[in-house]
């Protein structure tokens, strides 16, 4: 399903962050629809085939956009965000525009296709280390994080190489409850990063958060939606893993 074609100008002026960037946003935003059709990673990256930065900043704010997009609705505050993170990145007019395209297509697929894609970051630490932290920034911007956002940034750094301890210190945000007496233990900071809550969560709060995340990478449930052997194997590790960490944190906390 595509946006609407005023929606798509609207951002494209946004981000391009003056008048006549408006105007020209609306214009983009109605040609790229016509001309390039682009509605998943797959024709995204068709169409950025080119090496270096280019492919590497369009595949950034594809990221990007799908994190915007996580709670429903792209507001303001993440259009802001993203253009600060093509100001941090001093990108070319012509990188910025294919930026914007990625950033629009950003609510495809974070399945297969979406980890080939990461998963040569895994020789790349810096780049990655840059690339989480931009996905922290635009996950916040908002003023509050989602769970839906909370998770698809942990399960990209896993992708990438990354536990998920060190990709939530990435996340300022979460640096007050990591530095907490009770969440020094690196193994009480991880369960505690792969369940999304806080050392000071309600327990109420906790258990539904991982009944949630149960609910959503149970194999069984996978297996019925036709997924890859794979992606029922990653689900049964997530399972196991989610299991370990709500034990760890009930124990920790004193609660059943």
């Amino acid at each position: 399903m595509f946006w609407p074609m005023t929606v798509l100008g609207a951002i494209a002026g946004w981000l391009l962050a003056s008048v006549p960037g408006g105007l020209l946003g609306a214009l983009i935003g109605q040609v790229l629809d016509r001309r390039f059709g682009l509605d998943s990673l797959a024709s995204l990256r068709a169409r950025v085939r080119g090496e270096g930065s280019l492919a590497d900043d369009a595949l950034l704010f594809f990221l990007l956009g799908r994190l915007a997009k996580s709670g429903g609705r792209v507001s303001e505050a993440h259009i802001r965000a993203a253009r600060d993170e093509m100001r941090r990145l001093g990108l070319s007019s012509e990188t910025q525009r294919s930026c914007i395209e990625a950033f629009y297509r950003g609510k495809a697929s974070d399945g297969e296709g979406l980890r080939k894609a990461l998963m040569p970051l895994r020789e790349r630490e810096e780049a990655a280390r840059r690339w989480l932290q931009a996905c922290w920034r635009m996950a916040r911007a908002g003023g509050t994080l989602d769970s839906r956002a909370h998770e698809l940034i942990l399960l990209w750094g896993r992708w990438m190489g990354w536990d998920a301890v060190a990709v939530a210190a990435l996340d300022p945000g979460a640096r007050s409850a990591a530095s907490a007496p009770a969440a020094r233990g690196s193994a009480y900071r991880e369960a505690l990063a792969l369940l999304g809550v806080r050392d000071d969560s309600e327990p109420a709060a906790i258990k539904r958060a991982y009944r949630r995340l149960l609910s959503r990478h149970h194999p069984d449930k996978l297996a019925g939606r036709g997924a890859t052997p794979a992606e029922i194997r990653e689900a049964t590790d997530r399972t196991r893993e989610l299991q370990k960490a709500y034990a760890l944190i009930r124990e920790r906390r004193g609660f059943r």
